[in-house]
């Protein structure tokens, strides 16, 4: 475990879901840790997203929202939003969100939305290897993306096999 895992708040706090929104809108990805009807799902992606989009730059990137709290952070055109609870710590969250950016960025090398439409499978493997069931478990950059590394390797070899 990482040496943050579960500290969203004290006790553990965990994520709702985890978005990726372009600036148009348009959900890139989308990650769900808590149960919701696929319509509620789109519902709440669209209430959330106009929320984030509408906002000006300058003001605070932590909103309220139904019983939750939404934090969020823009990089470039795309706009990262995590749900989380009232009492969770919205400068881990805000960390999680950069972690996860950064880890994209090294894999990608100056990840662009258009990496993720392509490669939305690989981003959600790197989501997974951060968070799992809403919580961050691993903090080392170094060490998800290893993990990546290997998985690439696994599947390149599976391929090469299925063409001899």
């Amino acid at each position: 475990y990482g040496a943050r895992a579960g500290l969203l708040r004290e006790g553990g706090g965990m994520l709702h879901f985890f978005l990726l929104v372009s600036r148009q809108g348009k959900c890139r990805l989308s990650k769900w840790y808590t149960p919701h009807a696929e319509k509620e799902k789109k519902k709440m992606i669209r209430e959330v997203s106009q929320m984030c989009l509408s906002r000006p730059q300058k003001l605070c990137n932590f909103l309220e929202w139904r019983e939750y709290k939404i934090i969020y952070k823009r990089y470039a055109s795309l706009y990262f939003i995590t749900c989380v609870d009232k009492e969770d710590n919205e400068l881990i969250t805000l960390e999680v969100i950069h972690q996860f950016v950064e880890v994209l960025d090294r894999y990608f090398g100056n990840v662009c939305e258009l990496d993720l439409i392509f490669n939305f499978h690989k981003a959600y493997y790197v989501l997974d290897e951060l968070l799992i069931a809403g919580e961050q478990q691993e903090t080392s950059k170094k060490t998800v993306l290893k993990l990546i590394t290997e998985q690439d390797s696994v599947c390149e070899d599976g391929t090469d096999k299925d063409m001899q």
